[in-house]
């Protein structure tokens, strides 16, 4: 009886929806593990598809092709170690979420999915039949178990594997990062170790897709729950594990530890590696973004030359009469340091039209939010012209406390394909500045040192559509709204809650409304990258008419 089992892990980035450019990957990674004499090549859930492809697998051309490209790699990795590889698959008048063995030219064993999330951005509930509780595939004289992703957050998936034979897990996932993930991640897993007393391997893809970022950290756990593998977070890479028997069953062997960054890196790693990806897999090579000197567009300036690089980025500064000289020159000095392109386009001319033709109908009114909104749009249209006459995506610059509140213009400032900074509030915004000064990586593409001027970080915010306008003249200061916004918006919290943690009723109330009444706004913005549970998107889901308020 053989006393060593290796797999080669695929902690790899598909492409939604580019089945011959993800099957050529899972291809490439069985030569790997050929090569390296592997026993089993794995690859992560539905990697044939790409993760999360929603609705798209219910097509039903689209399944055929997923069966024709399944088909075509089962024969392509005929000679050589089985290949494992996540599909969404058909049996009968059913669509399972399935996990597919490949090996001598057919598919000779597959896992069907039992548990199908039906929270945050999963909707499998909709998509998907709940496959039976199965036991596991062999694998020369191995026995594999292979609870999918969120089969193995539950006892029953595991127990049943244990019970019937399984020798070890291998756990395939397509889990997307939130903020403290990979420790809820473990946590389950450790418990399926102890409850099961076996070996467990948990792979993860990376990449972005949409608002989601997969960050890969894939790991092995001995019995007992000791980490044996850790991987690297979001760094595509293929590893080989190698498990030994031993008289009290297989054992993974130990090898390097990828040590994890912190939150604040990871966080910023997120919203590069997402705009990153956004980018290569839609087609755009280079940005557009507004640079007004405040710091929400500095920090998009900054993620998009780490993302992209400074050739590929443009920032445009679109001054007004009420745009200080202090702004004028922040955002000068942020374009200089990121060594990226400056534009400089006035909107007073324009601006000046557009009130004399509007001029007859506002004739004896006052001047109002009206006449400040017209600069924000004027400015959209501008950045839009450029845009479309360059091929060069824009990027909107909202941070999450202004989407919840509402607190951007609509078809103004809101205007873009792609926003890196939606899910992370005004406070983090601020410290993510001054983390990103303070750090420098491999993987970012833009300089090192102070990138963002401490002015710029320290200056009261404005949207500067008024003279000596202040952010806060319409809303509470930023750490008082984005502890409200976390306990509404990231907790689901009450009033109550708010009045609870020392917050003012009344203001509660009002940054309530604000959140509800912004609703429209949101289901016509620009995604952006996921930080959160409580990520605007597919995270939290309201209806744009809702006449309920708190009570309390």
């Amino acid at each position: 009886m053989a006393d060593r089992f290796r797999i080669t892990l695929g902690q790899l980035n598909p492409t939604v929806g580019d089945l011959a450019g993800n099957a050529a990957l899972a291809k490439k990674t069985w030569a790997e593990g050929k090569e390296a004499g592997a026993d089993l090549v794995a690859l992560p859930e539905m990697f044939i598809t790409g993760y999360n492809a929603q609705d798209l697998v219910m097509k039903r051309a689209f399944q055929l092709d997923v069966m024709t490209h399944i088909t075509a790699l089962a024969q392509d990795c005929a000679d050589g170690p089985a290949l494992a590889i996540g599909a969404p698959w058909v049996e009968g008048t059913k669509l399972y979420n399935a996990y597919l063995i490949l090996k001598g030219g057919k598919i000779a064993s597959q896992v069907l999915k039992h548990h199908l999330p039906n929270e945050t951005v999963f909707d499998e509930v909709r998509i998907f039949d709940a496959g039976p509780l199965g036991g596991p595939y062999s694998i020369g004289n191995s026995r594999v178990g292979s609870p999918i992703c969120e089969d193995a957050w539950h006892e029953d998936v595991a127990e049943t594997l244990a019970e019937t034979g399984a020798e070890f897990l291998l756990v395939p996932n397509g889990s997307p990062y939130y903020r403290g993930k990979f420790e809820t991640r473990l946590n389950h897993m450790v418990a399926r170790v102890v409850e099961t007393g076996l070996p467990l391997i948990y792979l993860n893809m990376v990449g972005g897709q949409d608002d989601q970022v997969f960050d890969g950290a894939s790991f092995g756990l001995n019995p007992g729950g000791a980490l044996a593998v850790q991987l690297p977070c979001f760094e595509e890479t293929i590893d080989h594990v190698d498990l030994e028997r031993t008289p009290e069953g297989w054992r993974i062997v130990e090898s390097a530890k990828a040590p994890h960054p912190d939150a604040w890196e990871k966080d910023y790693r997120v919203m590069v590696k997402s705009l990153r990806d956004y980018c290569r897999k839609t087609g755009f090579g280079k940005v557009l973004l507004g640079l007004s000197g405040g710091v929400d567009s500095a920090i998009v300036a900054t993620i998009a030359v780490d993302a992209l690089g400074a050739d590929n980025v443009r920032c445009v500064m679109l001054p007004s009469e009420f745009t200080s000289p202090e702004s004028l020159e922040d955002a000068e000095a942020v374009a200089k340091s990121l060594g990226c392109r400056y534009d400089y386009v006035p909107i007073s001319e324009g601006r000046n039209a557009i009130t004399k033709t509007l001029a007859p109908l506002f004739d004896g009114l006052d001047e109002d939010l009206t006449e400040e909104n017209l600069q924000s749009r004027l400015r959209g249209l501008l950045l839009m012209a450029l845009s479309n006459k360059f091929g060069e995506m824009l990027l909107a610059t909202g941070n999450k406390s202004e989407v919840a509140v509402g607190y951007a213009t609509i078809y103004g400032d809101m205007a873009g394909g792609y926003n890196p900074i939606k899910d992370l509030y005004k406070t983090r915004v601020f410290e993510t500045c001054r983390w990103r000064n303070a750090n420098h990586r491999d993987w970012m593409m833009g300089p090192a040192g102070e990138v963002i001027p401490t002015r710029v970080i320290e200056k009261p915010p404005s949207a500067e559509l008024r003279a000596d306008q202040k952010d806060s003249d319409s809303l509470p200061d930023y750490p008082d709204l984005d502890r409200m916004l976390e306990i509404l918006v990231d907790r689901d919290g009450s009033i109550e809650d708010c009045v609870a943690e020392g917050f003012d009723r009344e203001t509660a109330k009002k940054v309530e409304h604000l959140i509800y009444i912004s609703e429209y706004k949101r289901y016509q913005s620009a995604p952006g990258a996921r930080l959160t549970k409580g990520a605007f998107w597919l995270d939290r889901r309201y209806p744009i008419v809702n006449r309920w308020r708190d009570p309390s």
